[in-house]
Parts: C-alpha cells; sequence; structure tokens
C-alpha cells in the first residue's frame, strides 16, 4: 500500500464485467460487479447498455461509486450490458480514454471493455489508419470527439469495420492479429461476446444466473451478484451469448501464462484461479517465507490489507505472534488531491498509521506483498521506529520486482525499481530495516499449485512469454507521442461516445 499518492505501487489495469439477462436489472447487476471489482481500477467507471435497438453508454472519471448514482442506473435499461473499472496502462487517464469505448456504425453499434494490455498496438494503429474513410460510419450529428489514445480504441475500430460479415466473423479475424495480454467484453445491440488472449495472462470467468449469464474478471464478483461460477474462459477462446444461448469459439491455440502476481497481490483473496483459492495461495507464500527467512521477533504484523494473509502464514509456521500494527483509513482509495511538498515531508499519512501500544518495545516482523520503488517501505519502517519498536524485519511475499510489465500491471520503469541496482542486504539499509527478506521464485511459485511452465513470471526473471517489439514501440504513452506524430499526420478515427 502506498502511503504516498505520488507514490504507488503495482497497479492492475482495470477489472471487465458483462451480462445477458433479459428481465434483469442489468445495470445495477453490471454496477455491483464493477463495486466487487474496484480494486482492479480506480481511476474511471463506464456501463453501456442495450435494449435491444440502441447502445447508451455512461462513463466518468472516478471511483464505481461516484460515477453512478441510484438515477444514472435507472435511466440504463436493457436486456444486455457492459461494464468496465479502468487504471491506465496504455493511454493516459483522460475521460476519452475512460472505458466501454464506444463506436457506431450503418450496421449497429460496438462497446468494448478491455483488461489487460497489448504490445503490438502501433501496428493495430496502422491497420486503423488502412481503414476505409468515416463514410461507412454511422452520422450522429454531434460535436468532433478527440480521439481516443489507448490500444483498447484500437481494437473497437477494427471490430466495427464489419461491412461484408458479421460481427461475430469480425472478431474472429481480428482477435489472432492481437498481440499482448487480453480480456475483453464487447457487445452490439443484441449480442453479448468475451475472448481471453492465448496466453490467459488475464483471468476471466464465465458465470450463470437463473436468467442469463454474466463474464466477470473475478469470481468473487459472481459471488456479488448471486451467480454461480461455471468455469474460467479458456486461453484463445471466444464467447458468445444472445437469444439463442452461449456458443464458444477457439481463435487461438492455447499457451496457458497466468500472471503470478495475480496470486501476490492483483486479485481479491476470495478470488479463485486456475482451480487455487488466491487467499490459500498467500498464506503458503507466508509459510514459506518463514521458514526461508526466519528470525527471533516478538510480533507479525502485516501491512493491510494485501500483506495480510502471508502475514498470517509467516505467524502459523513461525509461531511468533501475529498482531495489528497498522491502521488503515478504510476510505482512502487512489486520492486526487496530491498533497504539497511540505506535507509530503511532513510525512502525511493518508492511509496508514501505526498503532503505538503495540508496536513499542518489541521486536517487529512486517510483511508486505511486494517492493517497487521502496519509498513506501520506507515510510512503513520509520512509522514503525518512530512509534518504539526495538527492531524491525521487513518480508516480502513476492521476489523482488526487476523488470517492467507490459501485459498490464503499471510498475514502475525498470531504472525506479529499487531491486534492480541493490541487493536485499543493500535494500534493507535503503528503506531503514534490521533485516530483508524474499521468498525464493520457486517458493513463490510452489504456493501457487500451478506449473511453472504456465505461469508468465516476467517480472521477476526478464522472461516475456510473448515477445516484446523494438522499446520505442511500447510504453504508456505511445499513442499520445503517435497522434502528434507528423510521420502519421492524423488523428485516429476512434469514437468514443459523446
Amino acid at each position: 500500500m502506498a502511503l504516498d499518492p505520488q507514490d504507488q505501487g503495482p497497479q492492475d489495469a482495470c477489472g471487465v464485467f458483462g451480462v445477458w439477462a433479459p428481465g434483469e436489472d442489468v445495470a445495477k447487476l453490471t454496477y455491483f460487479g464493477l463495486y466487487a471489482l474496484q480494486h482492479r481500477g480506480q481511476e474511471s467507471a463506464g456501463i453501456a447498455v442495450s435494449n435491444g435497438r440502441q447502445i447508451l453508454v455512461y462513463k466518468d472519471m472516478g471511483l464505481v461509486s461516484q460515477v453512478f448514482d441510484e438515477t444514472t442506473l435507472a435511466s440504463l435499461k436493457g436486456h444486455l450490458a457492459i461494464g468496465h473499472s479502468r487504471y491506465s496502462t496504455t493511454g493516459a487517464s483522460t475521460w476519452q480514454n475512460a472505458q466501454p469505448t464506444f463506436q457506431p456504425t450503418a450496421d449497429g453499434s460496438i462497446a468494448l471493455g478491455h483488461n489487460g494490455n497489448l504490445i503490438n498496438t502501433h501496428e493495430l494503429a496502422k491497420m486503423v489508419l488502412d481503414l476505409p474513410g468515416p463514410e461507412d460510419q454511422l452520422d450522429l450529428h454531434t460535436r468532433p470527439q478527440e480521439a481516443s489514445t489507448n490500444d483498447t480504441g484500437l481494437v473497437t475500430a477494427l471490430l466495427a469495420h464489419h461491412p461484408d460479415t458479421s460481427l461475430e466473423q469480425r472478431a474472429l479475424e481480428v482477435l489472432p492479429l492481437l498481440r499482448g495480454a487480453f480480456c475483453f467484453v464487447w457487445m452490439n445491440e443484441n449480442t453479448l461476446y468475451a475472448a481471453r488472449d492465448p496466453q490467459g495472462i488475464r483471468p476471466l470467468v464465465l458465470g450463470r444466473l437463473d436468467r442469463g449469464w454474466v463474464v466477470a474478471s473475478e469470481d468473487a464478483a459472481l459471488a456479488t451478484i448471486g451467480a454461480s461460477v461455471v468455469r474460467e474462459v479458456e486461453p484463445g477462446e471466444m464467447i458468445v451469448i444472445d437469444e439463442d444461448g452461449l456458443r464458444s469459439h477457439r481463435f487461438a491455440e492455447a499457451e496457458p501464462k497466468g500472471c503470478v502476481f495475480e496470486y501476490v497481490y492483483l486479485a481479491r483473496p476470495d478470488a479463485t484461479i486456475s482451480g487455487r483459492s488466491v487467499h490459500e495461495a498467500r498464506v503458503e507464500m507466508g509459510r514459506q517465507l518463514a521458514r526461508e527467512f526466519p528470525v527471533e521477533a516478538d510480533l507479525v504484523i502485516p501491512v493491510p490489507e494485501s500483506g495480510t494473509p502471508a502475514a498470517a502464514g509467516y505467524a502459523e509456521e513461525s509461531g511468533i505472534p501475529f498482531g495489528q500494527g497498522f491502521v488503515k483509513n478504510a476510505y482512502v482509495g487512489r486520492t486526487f488531491i496530491q498533497p504539497s511538498q511540505t506535507l509530503r515531508q511532513l510525512g502525511i499519512r493518508l492511509k496508514l498509521n501505526a498503532l503505538d501500544h503495540m508496536i513499542r518495545g518489541k521486536r517487529i516482523v512486517v510483511v508486505d506483498d511486494s517492493i517497487v520503488r521502496g519509498n513506501t517501505q520506507r515510510a512503513q519502517v520509520r512509522m514503525l521506529r518512530e512509534a518504539g519498536a526495538l527492531e524491525v524485519h521487513v518480508r516480502i511475499s513476492s521476489p523482488p520486482v526487476k523488470w517492467p510489465c507490459f501485459y498490464g500491471i503499471d510498475f514502475a520503469t525498470r531504472a525506479e525499481l529499487i531491486a534492480n541496482g541493490l541487493t536485499p542486504e543493500e535494500i534493507a539499509a535503503s528503506v531503514g530495516a534490521d533485516t530483508l527478506g524474499y521468498i525464493s521464485l520457486d517458493g513463490m511459485v510452489d504456493a501457487t499449485k500451478q506449473s511453472p511452465q504456465t505461469l508468465c513470471q516476467a517480472c521477476f526473471t526478464g522472461e516475456y512469454p510473448v515477445p516484446l517489439p523494438d522499446e520505442s514501440l511500447l510504453g504508456k504513452h505511445l499513442l499520445e507521442a503517435t497522434l502528434k506524430s507528423p510521420t502519421l499526420g492524423k488523428e485516429l478515427p476512434v469514437l468514443n461516445n459523446p
């Protein structure tokens, strides 16, 4: 957890949700589904609903609960909806890049939400530029919209152009062209679609309602709305749901490489991924950490909330009592009000405070999920020292993060990752800890109960399962730069709804 709002830790790309359920209040189901997925993205939120004749999209910056109210949800009537909560990993955090994206065409409209990150964005941008001009797009007679600058807008544009075929067939042509991580939910006026990349890097699950179907990033969202889990969407699979029921297409061979960081931090603890309880995996990581890096201490405390299961496992294995040493402010999410430099220097504690009476005079083991830049851990250790800790031993339930992620986690750049230039002993000195221990790569992987060959571990090893293009064609703000480039010379023809 970042104590300083300008020093965010690892952030996931997004949460996606889709529901096809005639007779149900699909907007409210989507709202509650997104609420359950809020941890995956807090920058913007949106819902698209179809009543069979038209798609209505409502989206804005902020948390799900800030974007929607009863009146707004009541206006979103239909039998089919998709929703999205965003953390930007491609394109700036702006309204134009909020999702679902929307594009009208002569054959009907399309709305789409994306969790993940594509790595051939530059290639896709050229494909969009090569599409026929806007004469075959539906003219909405509205003011021109600024182009979106994310990979999702490009995919929406490519899918929307299908003059001689169905959207379903067009999707089977477009999906094999995409490289990187993607879990898509999209829709036209009558049909819900979902697809997962051949590596299955990000999670996506299929659920059943009494009168319909649901897809969501995590099964916790299904539980929230009372849907039962059917199965995970397979890597390389596209699912289509309409009045004729559910059908499945395989658009690529499965080459599973699920993100191991979902088990460490990203997913909710009550999620199950590839048959493994995320909470159980995190507790086991803590047990393994205690076996690998034991220490004599008086109290094990977690950094809430992501460090809690691993801290419980560490305490259980070591026999050291588990306790609460930090108090978290439950009402601080991603704050949009940045503290002044003076307040930052005073050590503003928006999110976390130490419980002095628990800490004073004790040797403390503090368990966290990862270290990115080290600023957050430095502040935590300082806080524990000020509260009277005799010793502070930091234990981390993932190995050193040394490489950036290009598949949907917004880590720092490689130069900013503290583990790149320093040994664990030097990092301990840098953050002010007496000792520091990272779990081993094998220990972390064993805790997931997955085969190492089926997991993406690139942020720890630098071995990327989907080959990366030239460095100049990567980066969060690639399309902002591309749109201004004289070599392309014009905005991408990607519409967002007014």
